[in-house]
């Protein structure tokens, strides 16, 4: 199956869009941009339960170290690099190249895009099996898709099969991230990886058709949970990480997660 089903067809969408000058350097106008559209996704069982597994996070939020090379957020095309990173590196040693979502929630708290800390919990608490070493972080702002398929996809997956990785959870930041991270979810469930995606926009996500996407009336910015939220963000987690399992064909799960926090907020609980 390929990862985007249709692609001569797309490659003609996109270059028109070009053509109308939507695509211009450091833009982040996508005012009538062509979205992938799948209408097949492919699907890897999970093989092992949930505490067992060796899980890897996937970052489109522009995760990179301090002191490093960052994400190039001019290029029309977007920048198909992406950096592997220690998972135990400190927060306050990541910055974030933001293109396409407002980087106020991540600055403030880094778990609200690149929940380390979470994870970590989850860990130790035995309801995952580890997570993987190292995360990938990626600038999810990528409007030339095909670009993205050819070039990093193949190069990431091969980074992630080394590391042995049991299953993926993927984490947009902005709207076009949701396509991003939905492609590369479709690769590595072909390449025998079952993922999770969370996500906060149907529309795109329902389009593009990640294997399994976690959706839920959350903020772009803040995929992962409200910042400064740790509840908000474990139940989030909690709830879309133990579907990986029981889902047995490729679908979009929507979360309650919402409906509990409403309450909350009802009551003035945080």
């Amino acid at each position: 199956m390929e990862i985007i089903e249709d692609l001569e067809d797309w490659h003609k969408s996109y270059a028109a869009w070009q053509r109308e000058g939507r695509a211009t350097s450091g833009s982040d106008e996508l005012s009538s941009y062509p979205y992938v559209n799948n209408d097949r996704a492919p699907f890897t069982p999970a093989r092992r339960a949930l505490p067992m597994l060796n899980l890897a996070l996937i970052s489109a939020s522009g995760a990179y170290i301090d002191g490093t090379t960052p994400f190039d957020i001019s290029l029309p095309e977007g920048d198909v690099s992406f950096r592997e990173i220690p998972s135990q590196i400190e927060p306050g040693d990541l910055r974030f190249a933001a293109r396409g979502y407002d980087s106020t929630a991540v600055e403030s708290d880094s778990n609200s895009l690149l929940p380390l800390r979470r994870l970590f919990e989850f860990e130790n608490n035995g309801i995952i099996g580890q997570l993987n070493p190292v995360f990938w972080s990626c600038c999810g702002f990528i409007p030339d898709a095909a670009q993205l398929v050819e070039e990093m996809v193949p190069r990431l997956v091969e980074r992630v099969k080394r590391y042995e990785v049991q299953a993926a959870l993927l984490i947009p930041a902005s709207r076009l991230c949701h396509q991003s991270v939905s492609l590369i979810a479709r690769a590595l469930e072909h390449a025998d990886i079952p993922t999770m995606t969370l996500a906060v926009d149907k529309e795109v996500v329902a389009s593009v058709r990640p294997p399994r996407a976690a959706l839920y009336a959350g903020k772009l910015g803040a995929v992962a949970g409200l910042p400064n939220w740790p509840e908000h963000q474990r139940r989030i987690l909690d709830e879309a990480l133990r579907l990986i399992e029981p889902m047995d064909q490729p679908g979009i799960r929507q979360l309650v997660v919402e409906l509990e926090s409403q309450v909350e907020a009802a009551r003035g609980e945080r």
